[in-house]
């Protein structure tokens, strides 16, 4: 009984935080999510598992965020090269 009302409760989160908007810290509530339940079925260790998945969630957000920007650093010396008069 216990089991399984905690694995609705992690179920339930797991789907608020999926379909939630971004957050101020990007990538930490997925992460969180995701290590949490991985700690927990790894052997009871869900909120180690939600600290290294915040970590971990957070540092692939910053990747990402640092490739659109330089993508996007790209584009625009693209575009104004091509509209330069020669």
């Amino acid at each position: 009984m216990k089991a399984s009302l905690i694995r609705t409760a992690l179920i339930a989160a797991m789907l608020s935080f999926a379909t939630a908007g971004t957050a101020n810290a990007a990538g930490c509530l997925k992460g969180a999510v995701v290590g949490g339940v991985a700690g927990h079925y790894a052997g009871h260790h869900a909120v180690v598992g939600a600290v290294g998945g915040c970590m971990v969630g957070r540092h692939l957000a910053k990747q990402h965020a640092q490739q659109q920007a330089e993508q996007q650093a790209q584009q625009q010396t693209a575009q104004r090269q091509a509209t330069q008069p020669q």
